[in-house]
């Protein structure tokens, strides 16, 4: 419960900075900020939680908002859920969720991209929430799963393309979590 509460702040901290220092800065040719981002990805092989040997299906939610000239930060957080089976007795169950931020550089001006298409490259530093469980009863080493590091660092590459000037879509290539979403301008 209390890495719930923790989790909230922080996301509600960086939401209310984003929004102030986005608002101090529309002088820009194209704002890529005060932009929210919904995705779906997948991840987890060499990702965030890369111990767990596959990838997983991962909710992804961030809000980008303008830094500099083709520069925007993104506070972000992710959701994850993982359970297997273990000597067709025992589950083990685990919940992965990522903090952190997003950097990300366009490149718009540079390929001479028109208004419908961003193109980009970002780095995420971050730390994950890991909470892991075995079912009642199962008496082997619990500790087998819990040597995932918390923090990390993913590079990305990717493309947004604008349906029209308040919805896009995007693709988000990346060393971490992959992800396909809709970006509300």
């Amino acid at each position: 419960m209390k890495t719930r509460i923790l989790t909230l702040v922080l996301l509600s901290l960086f939401l209310i900075v984003g929004t102030n220092l986005s608002a101090q800065n529309k002088t820009y040719a194209e704002n890529h900020g005060s932009t929210l981002n919904l995705g779906l990805g997948i991840g987890g092989y060499s990702g965030y939680y890369g111990y767990i040997g596959h990838s997983l299906p991962v909710f992804h939610l961030n809000y980008e908002f303008d830094v500099a000239r083709n520069f925007t930060l993104a506070p972000f957080i992710s959701f994850s859920n993982y359970r297997n089976r273990y000597n067709n007795n025992y589950y083990y169950h685990e919940t992965i969720i990522p903090i952190g931020v997003k950097g990300t550089y366009y490149f718009d001006q540079i390929f001479n991209a028109n208004s419908d298409w961003d193109f980009y490259m970002a780095g995420s530093l971050g730390f994950s929430i890991v909470r892991s469980s075995w079912d009642n009863g199962y008496n082997g080493d619990v500790n087998y799963y819990n040597n995932g590091n918390p923090l990390f660092l993913d590079l990305h590459i990717g493309t947004e393309y604008h349906l029209n000037n308040k919805v896009g879509i995007f693709l988000d290539l990346s060393t971490g979590v992959s992800t396909i979403g809709l970006a509300i301008h």
